[in-house]
């Protein structure tokens, strides 16, 4: 077991983004990957039907869960004891469970739900991560394999749901919202049922924990100024004003793909 866990634990010079050939050749790899990957799924999900496409979600989903257990064990290995501020429930998590859930939902309403979710504010968070790695990159191999496979998947699987499967109404879009309200009032009370326990960890799940405080650009700059639910607000507000934006660019690209003219109307009807 010790050799297997050491195996795992792997260590390579820490990746950099956007520095020479020697220093960023992974990142520079994974941007390759994901624009290979983003022009497989674009063109898979364009003819696929909903079973076929719930299949490649549901594995996808199973794949980075698999993987995400593996992060468990490594953070645990490594420090010696469970690691309470990599508990998978950070925004960037969430769609490893969506996934799942979609590929064995039973149902078309929830479906639509998800789907709008993931191709806009799934999309955005792994088109960050993925343009701006510095934050995620360490010097073990399988923990910067498992982030970029996850990120590079929210990134590639959610712009190409967004080309292909996404009908553009507003009202479509505010399914999205919903969901991620969901999960933000989820996040919200596993942060104060952590705060009653006595464990001396971090634990901010999607940042939002008061406690320990914000670290994302701009909403870090914003929390200190304004009380606990205005910022909660702030948080839900400025998270979806971006997934639109990504909402608004795949409207362009799929009406310029299609040589379609926007009928505003349309959408907002």
């Amino acid at each position: 077991m010790n050799f297997l866990l050491e195996l795992l634990n792997s260590s390579m010079q820490t990746p950099k983004a956007y520095a020479s050939f020697l220093e960023s050749w992974f990142h520079y790899l994974s941007l390759l990957i994901l624009v290979i990957s983003t022009y497989f799924f674009a063109k898979k999900f364009k003819t696929s039907t909903v079973p076929q496409t719930k299949k490649i979600l549901l594995m996808s989903g199973l794949l980075m869960i698999f993987l995400e257990i593996y992060k468990q064990v490594i953070f645990t290995y490594q420090a010696g004891h469970y690691q309470w501020y990599a508990f998978p429930f950070q925004f960037c998590s969430t769609p490893m469970y969506l996934f799942t859930i979609y590929g064995i939902s039973k149902n078309k309403k929830i479906d639509t739900y998800l789907l709008s979710f993931l191709a806009t504010y799934s999309t955005f968070a792994g088109i960050a991560v993925m343009l701006y790695p510095a934050d995620v990159f360490i010097p073990t191999i399988g923990i910067n394999i498992q982030t970029m496979i996850h990120h590079g998947l929210m990134a590639s699987i959610g712009i190409s749901l967004l080309i292909t499967k996404i009908e553009f109404k507003f009202k479509g879009f505010l399914k999205g919202s919903l969901v991620f309200l969901i999960l933000l009032v989820v996040a919200l009370s596993m942060n104060l049922l952590f705060n009653l326990s006595t464990i001396d960890q971090t634990f901010n799940m999607f940042f939002i924990n008061e406690r320990f405080g914000n670290h994302i650009p701009i909403l870090s700059l914003i929390e200190p100024h304004v009380n606990s639910i205005t910022f909660l607000m702030i948080y839900f507000i400025g998270f979806s004003f971006v997934a639109a934006l990504i909402w608004v660019i795949g409207l362009l690209i799929k009406k310029s793909l299609y040589k379609e003219k926007i009928n505003i109307s349309e959408i907002f009807a």
